[in-house]
């Protein structure tokens, strides 16, 4: 916008002061609206132009992925029982059911022992895949198939630890879930010294990306036009097949308008997958603690001690007989499950509070894991407690793992190996929440995050 000329001020005049200048030297604070305004703004340039919490859902990704995995791996003996053939709850108990939730299972396509088996260590695989990052796009979605299909198969077999990896496996898909901490970080550092080596884009095509997603796509148009997939769940497979088509496209030919709009929509939806992590972990702990404060057990304060004594609850009666026996032990563990399951919400708005409880549910989990003997509803409630672990204490737990790594890989393999740039391995700690500054290079390759 041009402006009218005005002639320069002279030696005995002041020269004129900018609009907002005059504003602060009155005093008078902007208007109501144009603060509110000015803080959307910022709040929309920053859900669009980075990723938040790199750390945060990587260690949500490796922990579920790392619960899953060990279940699957310990149940391999009694998979038949749990999810198979030999289920008490048979396949035409659960055809029934299935057919009236619409839930979503590949287990009930076949009821064949050999399709139960491909399908059962596909899922184990799956789960190792996402554990160590590799092909994340790919692994998160075999993921949610390999969780969904063998909890709806056989809905009375798991427990609460199994609701929230249900969940999570969903909100997984929408998170770019290894950008640290992962094989698809490690080659998205090696594609970016290529690209500063002057690599052209059609010299550096993720081949084996591209060959993976043409044959998941060929896999879905084979389950679709067979009739396997409802009209809901055929929409949601097709509609993250061909996403992940544009983003490929898009992260290969970088620059120009579709890969920034590319880019912004990856980190909105990333920041949408996010929030909606954390308030189903604040849900959790909400709902849990008020229907705890209504049952007359817990406001006597003896509630803990009945599972205590249950022989499915007890693979250590000593050590149950020792803090049972002990009643202000009991009023203690039981009140104090109450209090900071319905306080943790409300200590999000202070980070030292919320850190404390945050230790506090943490060990409280690890308890339940040895003293009731549940391991893998601690390791999944641990895991979405995670999400809101601050980050320079995630970057402590990296730094420690690497240096396990280092001592525990090969002298020559270790000495070779090239540093990462700093900018992409290690993004800057800002403040709570906690902000990728990672650079954006632009959306990775196929199988990426």
């Amino acid at each position: 916008m041009n402006l009218p000329h005005q002639p320069a001020p002279g030696p005995d005049q002041p020269a004129p002061a900018a609009p907002g200048a005059v504003s602060a030297a009155a005093g008078r604070p902007r208007p109501l609206g144009a603060r509110v305004d000015a803080a959307l703004t910022r709040a929309f340039l920053t859900v669009v132009s980075r990723a938040l919490g790199p750390y945060q859902t990587a260690i949500v990704r490796i922990g579920f992925a790392a619960t899953w995995l060990l279940f699957l791996l310990r149940e391999i003996p009694h998979r038949h029982e749990l999810y198979g053939p030999d289920s008490p709850w048979s396949f035409t108990l659960a055809e029934r059911l299935i057919d009236g939730n619409k839930a979503f299972t590949v287990l009930l396509w076949s009821d064949g022992a050999l399709w139960f088996e491909f399908v059962y260590f596909a899922a184990v695989a799956a789960s190792a895949a996402l554990l160590v990052g590799w092909r994340t796009r790919a692994a998160t979605v075999l993921f949610m198939i390999g969780v969904l299909s063998l909890q709806n198969r056989s809905v009375f077999m798991g427990d609460g630890g199994d609701n929230v990896v249900h969940l999570m496996a969903i909100y997984l898909i929408f998170t770019r879930c290894s950008r640290v901490w992962s094989l698809d970080a490690r080659r998205e550092r090696r594609r970016a010294a290529e690209v500063r080596a002057g690599v052209r884009p059609e010299q550096r095509l993720d081949r084996f990306g591209v060959a993976g997603w043409a044959l998941l796509g060929s896999t879905l148009t084979v389950v679709t036009l067979s009739g396997l997939l409802s009209p809901g769940w055929a929409l949601f497979f097709w509609a993250l097949w061909l996403a992940q088509g544009a983003w490929f496209l898009v992260s290969h030919w970088p620059g120009g308008q579709p890969h920034t709009v590319g880019v912004a929509l990856g980190n909105l939806v990333h920041n949408a997958a996010l929030l909606v992590i954390m308030a189903e972990v604040c849900l959790i702990y909400a709902t849990a603690g008020w229907y705890k404060v209504q049952g007359s057990r817990w406001q006597d304060g003896t509630a803990v001690w009945y599972p205590m004594h249950l022989d499915y609850f007890a693979p250590w009666p000593q050590l149950a007989d020792v803090l049972g026996g002990s009643a202000l032990i009991m009023l203690v563990i039981t009140y104090g499950t109450v209090i900071v399951q319905v306080a943790f919400p409300f200590t999000l708005f202070n980070r030292r509070v919320k850190n404390v409880l945050l230790a506090v549910m943490m060990v409280e989990h690890l308890s339940i894991a040895v003293i009731l003997g549940l391991p893998f509803f601690s390791l999944a409630m641990i895991a979405a407690d995670a999400v809101f672990l601050p980050t320079a204490a995630l970057l402590w737990l990296g730094a420690r793992a690497t240096r396990v790594r280092e001592r525990l890989a090969p002298p020559g393999r270790a000495a070779g190996a090239p540093a990462p740039p700093p900018s992409v391995a290690e993004p800057p700690r800002p403040a709570e929440p906690q902000l990728a500054a990672t650079p954006d290079a632009g959306p990775q390759g196929t199988g990426d995050r």
